[in-house]
């Protein structure tokens, strides 16, 4: 079902309109804290839950997942984090067996709206490649691409190279590239503020992203950690992660660090954890008092 999806998103990309550009009169807004912005880059519903929990446990449960992306403005540049299902969707929802995809609005549009082109993004880093969360990125081959180095190997492995998703992430692979090596965790403007932090099992490379605010308890975008709105508290382990062992040490690492930072969770598929935040063009500026 997912290599279904794929092609047909594959083949949509191949189409994509051209992106627009900001509007020219108007100079973007001097940046001078750390501000986050969630954009709507997809929805999916699924007929069928199942290989989201290998335990059984979503056999025959429908689930509604969102699909977003990023903007983290800081005073050192722009960081896009993960780009959605692509643009090319807007206006072509795809049904593709159990699998119904839609796209709201372009990025490039909603970018527009902060004066903002791709052009115009320092940095790129993708929670992990797989195709929901890559849709956009060869939008931004322009921009430094921070890519964990298991997770780079991963994208461009020869089993890869003939999966017909392969196209979104191949402009990425001469751009410019800042590894992480180690287990160690990322500082993106070396101030804190910004932190990749590894969590491997879903993919060899998957990673969150830790956000601290000036104000406030911090922001964990927990990229695919947990799908559904009980994957969390019921340990779910989806059927297609790299590794299970993986995952559940990734889940223990993550709890630690939010018992020990008390961080707002955003679980980046589930619909309510993503309308919690500010509706875009609004940004999230400070976090929610530390308990």
């Amino acid at each position: 079902m997912r290599l279904m999806l794929a092609t047909v998103l594959a083949l949509l990309a191949s189409c994509s309109p051209p992106a627009s550009r900001a509007p020219q009169d108007v100079a973007p807004a001097s940046v001078t804290s750390v501000q986050l912005y969630a954009m709507d880059c997809g929805r999916i519903h699924i007929d069928d839950a199942n290989d989201y929990a290998d335990d059984n446990s979503q056999h025959g449960k429908p689930a509604d997942l969102v699909d977003p992306c990023f903007l983290i403005r800081h005073p050192g540049g722009d960081l896009i984090w993960d780009t959605g299902l692509g643009d090319a969707i807007v206006g072509h929802p795809v049904d593709s067996g159990i699998y119904h995809i839609s796209v709201p609005a372009r990025l490039v549009d909603q970018l527009a709206q902060l004066h903002l082109t791709p052009a115009d993004i320092e940095y790129l880093s993708l929670s992990h490649s797989h195709f929901d969360h890559t849709g956009n990125a060869a939008l931004f081959t322009n921009a430094t691409w921070i890519v964990d180095a298991d997770e780079r190997s991963w994208m461009f492995r020869p089993e890869a190279r003939t999966d017909s998703d392969f196209a979104k992430v191949a402009p990425l692979e001469h751009a410019r590239t800042q590894l992480i090596e180690g287990d160690g965790d990322y500082d993106v403007f070396g101030d804190g503020s910004v932190t990749i932090i590894q969590a491997p099992g879903h993919t060899p490379g998957h990673c969150v992203l830790l956000i601290r605010f000036a104000r406030g308890a911090p922001v964990l975008l927990a990229g695919d950690m947990w799908h559904l709105p009980e994957s969390r508290t019921e340990r779910l382990v989806p059927r297609f992660n790299t590794s299970r062992a993986q995952t559940l040490a990734s889940m223990d690492k993550l709890e630690a660090l939010i018992a020990r930072t008390h961080a707002r969770v955003i679980r980046q598929h589930v619909p309510e954890d993503f309308a919690g935040l500010p509706r875009f063009p609004a940004a999230l500026t400070e976090g929610a008092p530390a308990n």
